[in-house]
């Protein structure tokens, strides 16, 4: 009979505030942060500092778990979030729903863009692509290429008609959206472009790189008429027929430069929602913020610039006559119309430094009545920050940074009752509760390697990189009591059987054992429990790891020398050592009921060993890297390991055989708990998450779960296919070109598959039903009996489901993947399914698809052609309808709002429109509250200094 085993599955994930993968986001109601935690995105209560939800992927469409890569939000209640295979996900985030996956890139996304409705969202990746997605239609329009090196950063132009996306190739490109082309290319930039960002009226776009100067170029906008806002253009008016077509292109023209103070290179450059300030975060931990100045105020700058130059120049004396006549002239003329340049219109306000390095930055779309703006960092130790920028100062408001560990998680350990979960890293110590995955109690600590639960669970013992033992009351959450225990750090603590006291293993070459005493503190009533040294062994290398056998009999040492020495429990005699492993081992358990040990190593193998003679029953190349920690599952001869490749795995010791591999962490997995019942585990990672599996009760079989993991592999070479291993690569166009926006996925091989049964078994009723109409005819037969497969529908219908449960998006590559046979006897169904009112744009899509696609041999195929004419004369029709049907509606809206006028007094707004200008006039507010405040500080300023003349 096949032995099955029951599966553990990822049940939950804790511990993570931010990853350092992508940047953060507020969105649009300016109330919650949207942060990346890993393969999910945290909706955090920015007062609160509370998660209220977790979009996370369902396991089905995840597949292995992939880092989120980058994250937009629109106005409205959707947002983009961006992974590292290139595809994208739409959620609502009041639903915490996924409203559409999109399939496109062939790299991970680095940029998202949403346009000002909320409509279009551009998208830039590794693969160097720029692709444009139709959010409500959940398709992607097109691509665009051209760039030479992974997009960096986009932003929507001229009321969403054009695109700027930057890249790591130095250059910037520009693309007219209607006409899906590249109109220009800037250069200057000397490395790569990190992060662009234009301001709410789109005067300024403004680039950061590795450069020490930020570059700002100005906006040319065009008017309905066609002509340029821009009055520099129209004035200066070029004879040459290229010269000027070149500058009716010229959209971006570059205004100045700013020194930058830091040396780092930019990390991103963001203007707040009113445009009123710039941030520039840096690579570092630094943030500068600028004043922009609006027309005006930039205008009265440049003059007293121009001023203070004509000061500077009479007071020295030094011009000549001639120069000073030519230097009066010109600086009349400045005087009248000054020139403004980059220092004139962004100032210098202040920087922002945090205390460790920053990841992200972003601005709340909502603009507070005490302050300028909010602006809220994300640093990579796992910490959200919010800043109130005001026009002298910044302060910190809130820091959410409870719900997690500020550096990797280096031990995890479960209490006997498997209700508290203990995690330790470099600071503090964190007890969770393990089912909900929240934190209980955060108690400061040393670096913390190993621990372990005190008998009772009310208190635990710490082992500490800098050699002591730290003594943790779990209930209040404080450190009773510190006692140095070794000169070294402390690797590994083991408990005895009898649970009176434990065993440490130190790199100072000592294994101590230790008891438990009960002790009073002198003027204090409480007692606390303490620990006192009873014994000790001596080695001759550093200690890595201790175990002690569940009977007691044994305790076993493994050694920096690659060996593993097993000693007796109570007269500490020598009785194996375990030679084998090239590099030394680093975790080993040994079984419940005392007969094997699993030891595993640098070297990447796990080796099971016998304790009654000490050989090697059997060595196992276990993980790609290090094995970091081995556990059995209590009772039993199964096991788990966890190593540096991200990966646990759930091993059969007695067939040696590996049952599970469980993907989920996103970097080296360093430590393992398992509970009593073996019902589920626990681990923690260098990417500061704790995961949770749990067993559940669906069984499987080894031989199924190898064949899984053949498919696997096969389906993930599936881009690397024979077909496209050899194609010639083509050449990207330097001007930029256009192409499909969707990509080949296993999702879209199996919806042209579809399609194809479909078409087949129609076609097979279609003959049942004309062979039993023949038959019908010549004499009375039984009744017809449809097809059970086809679910009641008839054949056309049937066609028809199987068309629409394809994915908008990937329509066109199921399509393309489509025979021309079959392609020939989809539209001979089109002209059925125009009748419909609801399927007249999916019926207009796939006629377009084909048409592109198979041009050549519809237009050399006669039994095409009374199709084509039949659907060109349909389907302009029926499109038409859908255009009147439109048009009636609107006409209504328009109707109901100029009844809704007549009957109120008030006009009739709209409620974007009203927002923008209750903003724009808070804006105003608050500036004009700084200049007051200025003024009122001048004022202050002389009275003293006109109080000291009249004392003296």
């Amino acid at each position: 009979m096949v032995k099955s085993y029951l599966r553990y599955e990822p049940a939950a994930s804790f511990g993570v505030i931010v990853s350092v993968d992508s940047n953060i986001a507020y969105d649009g109601s300016g109330k919650h942060i949207l942060a990346p935690e890993l393969e999910n995105v945290s909706v955090w209560h920015v007062r609160q500092g509370t998660c209220l939800k977790t979009l996370s992927p369902s396991l089905a469409s995840r597949g292995p778990a992939l880092a989120v890569t980058a994250i937009a939000a629109s106005s409205s209640s959707l947002m983009a979030s961006g992974y590292a295979d290139g595809s994208i996900r739409i959620w609502d985030c009041e639903k915490g729903t996924c409203e559409t996956t999109l399939n496109g890139h062939k790299g991970a996304v680095t940029a998202l863009r949403f346009n000002k409705l909320g409509s279009l969202l551009a998208s830039g990746s590794k693969d160097n692509d720029v692709i444009l997605w139709d959010v409500v239609g959940e398709a992607g329009l097109f691509r665009l290429r051209g760039h030479r090196d992974q997009v960096t950063d986009l932003v929507f132009l001229d009321s969403d008609k054009k695109l700027v996306s930057s890249s790591k190739d130095k250059f910037l490109r520009l693309w007219d959206i209607e006409t899906q082309h590249c109109v220009q290319i800037i250069s200057g930039h000397h490395s790569e472009i990190w992060s662009i960002d234009t301001d709410l009226q789109e005067r300024y776009l403004v680039t950061g790189s590795a450069d020490p100067v930020l570059r700002f170029y100005t906006v040319k906008h065009d008017l309905m008429d066609g002509q340029s806002v821009s009055e520099d253009n129209a004035t200066n008016t070029v004879d040459n027929g290229d010269a000027s077509i070149q500058k009716k292109w010229e959209v971006l023209k570059l205004f100045g430069e700013i020194q930058r103070q830091n040396k780092d290179r930019v990390a991103t450059v963001r203007f707040n929602k009113s445009g009123s300030l710039l941030a520039c975060q840096v690579a570092g931990k630094t943030v500068d913020i600028f004043r922009v100045l609006d027309e005006a105020e930039s205008k009265r700058k440049a003059k007293r610039r121009i001023n203070r130059k004509k000061e500077k120049k009479s007071s020295t004396g030094v011009a000549e006559v001639a120069e000073n006549g030519v230097a009066n002239h010109g600086a009349g003329e400045e005087g009248n119309n000054p020139t403004v340049t980059v220092p004139d219109v962004f100032k210098l306000l202040q920087t922002i430094r945090a205390s460790k390095k920053i990841c992200s930055i972003a601005f709340c779309p909502i603009t507070p009545k005490s302050s300028l703006a909010t602006l809220a960092l994300s640093l990579n130790n796992n910490l959200l920050e919010t800043y109130s920028v005001d026009s002298s100062s910044t302060t910190r408001n809130i820091a959410i940074e409870l719900q997690g560990h500020r550096s990797d998680v280096r031990s995890v350990t479960l209490s006997s009752d498997n209700t508290l979960l203990m995690s330790t890293s470099h600071s503090a110590v964190k007890i969770w509760n393990p089912s909900t995955g929240s934190c209980l109690r955060t108690i400061d600590s040393g670096y913390g390697l190993c621990g372990l639960f005190i008998p009772g669970n009310k208190y635990a013992v710490i082992g500490t990189k800098g050699g002591t033992l730290e003594i943790i009351d779990v209930r209040s959450g404080t450190c009773v009591e510190v006692v140095k225990a070794h000169g070294g750090s402390v690797q590994s603590i083991a408990a005895t059987l009898d649970g009176s006291g434990f065993v440490t293993g130190s790199t100072d070459h000592d294994v101590k054992f230790w008891e438990y005493q009960i002790a009073q503190k002198p003027g204090q009533d409480s007692k606390h429990v303490t620990v006192s040294h009873v014994r000790d062994m001596k080695m001759n290398d550093d200690v890595l790891v201790v175990a002690v056998s569940p009977d007691g009999k044994h305790i076993a040492v493994a050694l920096l020398d690659c060996t593993i020495k097993v000693f007796f429990m109570d007269s500490l005699k020598f009785f194996l050592t375990l030679y084998g492993h090239k590099l030394p081992v680093l975790c080993m358990d040994i079984s419940s009921d005392g007969d094997l040990i699993v030891t595993g190593s640098a070297d990447k193998n796990l080796k099971i060993w016998g304790l009654d003679f000490g050989d090697c029953h059997k060595s196992l190349f276990a993980h790609a890297d290090s094995v970091m920690a081995v556990q059995f599952v209590h009772n039993t001869h199964y096991m788990f390991s966890v190593g540096k490749d991200r990966l646990v795995k759930y091993w059969d010791v007695d067939k040696f055989e590996l049952l599970l591999t469980l993907e989920g962490h996103h970097a080296e997995v360093w430590c393992l708990s398992i509970s009593n019942r073996g019902d589920f585990l626990v681990t923690g990672s260098h990417d500061r998450s704790i995961r949770r599996w749990d067993r559940t009760e669906e069984p499987f079989f080894i031989e199924e779960e190898k064949e899984k993991r053949l498919e696997e592999m096969f389906e993930s070479d599936l881009d690397n296919a024979l077909e496209n291993r050899y194609a010639p690569k083509e050449e990207l166009p330097e001007e930029g070109a256009v192409a499909l926006a969707g990509k080949r996925t296993q999702e879209t091989l199996t919806a042209t598959d579809s399609i194809m049964e479909a078409l087949d078994i129609a076609e097979a009723e279609l003959k049942r039903i004309a062979a039993h109409e023949e038959e019908k005819a010549r004499a009375n037969v039984a009744e017809f009996r449809p097809n059970l497969l086809m679910l009641g529908l008839s054949p056309s219908d049937y066609i028809l489901r199987a068309l629409s449960n394809v994915h908008t998006n990937d329509l066109e590559q199921t399509l393309l993947a489509l025979p021309f046979s079959d392609a020939l006897k989809l539209l001979s169904y089109l002209k059925d399914w125009s009748s419909n009112p609801d399927k007249v744009e999916l019926v207009c899509r796939v006629a377009t698809v084909l048409l592109r696609l198979h041009h050549n041999q519809l237009v050399a195929t006669a039994a095409a052609r009374p199709v084509l004419t039949l659907l060109k004369d349909i389907l302009h029709e029926r499109v038409k309808e859908c255009k009147d049907t439109l048009g009636f509606n609107l006409a209504a809206m328009d109707h109901l709002k100029q009844l809704m006028n007549l009957k109120s007094d008030s006009l009739f707004r709209d409620a974007t429109t009203k927002l923008l200008e209750i903003r724009a006039r808070q804006s105003k507010r608050v500036e004009a509250r700084a200049e007051t405040k200025g003024e009122k500080r001048k004022k202050k300023k002389q009275k003293k200094s006109t109080d000291g003349h009249v004392w003296s």
